[in-house]
């Protein structure tokens, strides 16, 4: 059987996606910090052309941004941790009062409605006591292998925490030339094309995270606010986690709302200012739902948040910590290219008859 031309180029092309998706699986530990600095690059890079532009050396452009952006991350780390630090440790020794007090509430309440139901909170006390205990000799004990190993795991993360700024340093300083030389990779035939394909691409990520990033913003400015007016002692470390945390749909929501709830049983003691933290929470679930997202971030851009959750899932599964990081845009060239398929589909033969 004698193969068409079209045909014997598919198949290579066919080959070589294929080709790059198993280097890809294959070398995804090696590649982490490559992808992260990758796409610190690709939504950096603007901020430093337009630095240029104003008479910057690039250079200088590059350092600046970079020492910002490395702040940036810093001052959040510096923000959450200490929180977690300070908490945790309340949490597994007060936690019994409050399951006694959530008790005395609930069997009264339960008894005016004809309902008998008592928890079992001396097994309640001893499987949470054993969680906490299991989980920090955990820990100790992984550390400790760690050690005797040579502290692998500690210099894998120190080793990915210096090599990202400098893959991004390079990154910036030659983005340009990198992009262009990329194209000139695409036979002649198919630049057209695939120069439109990657625009559409570009516009529609570029517009879904500047809306993202904004929306980000003005909710973690909305639960500082809320949070404090509520007389919540950790407000501001709170609620900028969970405004920032929503990149992940749902689950930065809820890691927030968790985190905060539990923070107001130590801090409040009562159902009222647990309540009131509950109320700041949903009025900001109702408002980033309904107003800001659809109005900032837009339904035209095609990434619903079930369509997040699913790319995140999915490409995490398939290729590990790499395939968080790549779902995005990976799940935004895929939105463009069903997009495509479907307008072909609906132009074709088959589809007219």
């Amino acid at each position: 059987m004698t193969l068409s031309t079209a045909q014997r180029q598919a198949l290579s092309w066919t080959a070589l996606c294929a080709g790059l998706a198993a280097v890809l699986w294959l070398l995804a530990p090696v590649l982490t910090p490559f992808v992260i600095a990758s796409g610190l690059a690709y939504v950096l890079h603007p901020l430093v052309d337009r630095l240029a532009r104003l008479g910057v050396p690039r250079l200088l452009a590059v350092v600046l941004v970079e020492f910002a952006a490395l702040l940036l991350g810093l001052a959040l780390v510096l923000l959450v941790v200490p929180v977690l630090a300070r908490e945790l440790p309340l949490i597994q020794v007060h936690l019994p009062q409050m399951l006694d007090r959530l008790d005395h509430s609930l069997e009264p309440l339960l008894a005016g409605l004809g309902l008998k139901f008592s928890l079992n909170i001396e097994a309640l006390k001893a499987w949470l006591s054993g969680l906490f205990d299991s989980h920090g000799s955990d820990w100790a004990s992984a550390a400790m292998h760690s050690a005797r190993i040579g502290g692998s795991a500690l210099l894998s993360v120190l080793g990915n925490a210096v090599l990202v700024p400098v893959v991004l340093f390079y990154l910036l300083a030659d983005w340009s030339n990198l992009v262009a030389r990329a194209q000139g990779l695409v036979p002649p035939r198919l630049r057209p094309t695939v120069h439109s394909f990657l625009g559409e691409c570009d516009t529609m990520l570029g517009q879904y995270l500047r809306g993202q990033v904004l929306v980000m913003v003005l909710m973690a400015l909305f639960y500082s606010a809320g949070l404090a007016l509520a007389r919540f002692e950790l407000a501001l470390p709170l609620g900028v986690f969970t405004g920032l945390a929503i990149a992940v749909p749902y689950v930065g929501f809820g890691i927030g709302l968790v985190l905060s709830l539990l923070a107001a049983l130590l801090q409040f003691g009562s159902l009222v200012g647990v309540a009131s933290v509950v109320a700041v929470y949903a009025l900001g679930q109702v408002l980033e739902g309904f107003f800001l997202t659809p109005r900032l971030v837009g339904e035209r851009i095609g990434l619903s948040p079930l369509a997040v959750i699913f790319a995140l899932l999915a490409f995490g599964q398939l290729f590990g910590f790499v395939g968080v990081l790549i779902a995005l845009p990976a799940s935004a060239v895929t939105v463009v290219a069903l997009r495509r398929a479907r307008t072909a589909y609906l132009s074709s033969r088959l589809y007219l008859g």
